[in-house]
C-alpha cells in the first residue's frame, strides 16, 4: 500500500475510528471469494475521509463493516477506543436513497432517532429546530416525504442522521442519485454542515472531483481483492470555503490532481 500523508501534530486521542487488519471472505471451499483484504485505516475527529476505487474494489463492503452490518472475517473496529461489531448510536449511515419514513413528517424523521434513544421529547423538540435549520427545511417540518425534491429528502435523511448524534457519519454515494445541479448544491450544504458539527464523516463516491471538493483525505482501492492502494491527504481540503466549485475545477493545480486521481484508481 502506498501512503501519502502530512507532518500530524494530532495525538492518539484525537483518533475516532481504527480499523486493522480487516478481510471479509465470502464462501468457503471452491466458492471461496475474498472481497477484503488487509484493511488498515484511522479517522481523526473531524475528518473528511472520501473512498475512491472502481466498481467492485469493496468500498461498500467496507461501510457495511463500518456500519457494523458486515462482520469481518479477519480484523477489528474499534470506535472511541472500544470494540465494534455491532450496529450502534456511535455510527449513522446515510444512503443513496434517503431511506425516509413515507408515514412520518419530516420533523417526526428527525425526531426519530433521539426517540428510540429515549431523549426527554423538549430536547428532541431542540434537535429537531436546529437540524432542521442546519439543513435549510424548516419550512417543510410538517410535510411528508412525497412532498420534498430528491435533493430535500436527502438533506431531511442527513438532518435525522445528526439528530441522533453519531461519532462517526457513513455516507455511501448519497448524491449519486442526484442531477448535477442539486448533486453540486448537496455538495455545498455538506461541507457547509461539516463545518458546522466538525463530525467524522467517510464519504464513498465514484465521482473524483466530489472528493476533490468534500474530503480531507482520499482513500483510493484496488480490487480483486478489495485493499487500500493510497492515502493522499487532500490539497483543496476546504477549497469551497474560498471559492465556487466551479472556479476551483478549472485551476491547473485542481485539474492535475483530478487527473493524478483518475490513474491511481485505474493503476495496476
Amino acid at each position: 500500500m502506498e501512503v501519502y500523508s502530512r507532518e500530524s501534530s494530532l495525538s492518539e486521542q484525537n483518533i475516532i475510528c481504527q480499523l486493522e487488519g480487516i478481510g471479509v471472505t465470502f464462501g468457503s471451499g471452491n466458492e471461496r471469494t475474498e472481497v477484503l483484504r488487509d484493511i488498515n485505516l484511522e479517522m481523526n475527529l473531524g475528518d473528511f475521509v472520501c473512498v475512491l476505487g472502481a466498481s467492485g474494489c469493496g468500498k461498500t463492503t467496507l461501510l457495511r463493516v463500518l456500519a457494523g452490518y458486515q462482520p469481518p472475517t479477519t480484523g477489528s473496529i474499534s470506535v472511541s477506543g472500544k470494540r465494534r461489531s455491532k450496529p450502534d448510536a456511535d455510527v449513522g449511515v446515510v444512503f443513496q436513497h434517503p431511506n425516509l419514513f413515507p408515514w412520518l413528517s419530516i420533523a417526526k424523521n428527525v425526531e426519530f432517532g433521539s426517540k428510540m434513544q429515549g431523549v426527554p421529547k423538549l430536547d428532541r423538540r431542540k434537535k429537531i429546530a436546529y437540524y432542521l435549520d442546519m439543513v435549510g427545511l424548516v419550512h417543510a417540518a410538517k410535510l411528508l416525504p412525497y412532498q420534498l425534491s430528491g435533493g430535500m429528502k436527502q438533506r431531511a435523511a442527513i438532518a435525522r442522521t445528526l439528530a441522533a448524534d453519531p461519532k462517526i457519519v457513513l455516507m455511501d454515494e448519497p448524491f449519486g442519485a442526484l442531477d448535477a445541479l442539486t448533486r453540486e448544491s448537496m455538495q455545498s450544504h455538506l461541507q457547509d454542515i461539516w463545518e458546522r458539527t466538525q463530525k467524522t464523516i467517510f464519504f464513498i463516491t465514484h465521482d473524483v472531483e466530489e472528493a476533490l471538493l468534500l474530503s480531507t483525505r482520499i482513500v483510493i482501492m484496488h480490487a480483486s481483492p478489495g485493499r487500500i492502494f493510497k492515502i493522499i491527504d487532500n490539497p483543496f481540503a476546504h477549497g469551497l470555503k474560498e471559492q465556487s466549485a466551479a472556479s476551483l475545477r478549472v485551476t491547473p493545480e485542481f485539474i492535475h490532481m483530478r487527473e493524478e486521481l483518475v490513474a491511481s484508481i485505474h493503476q495496476e
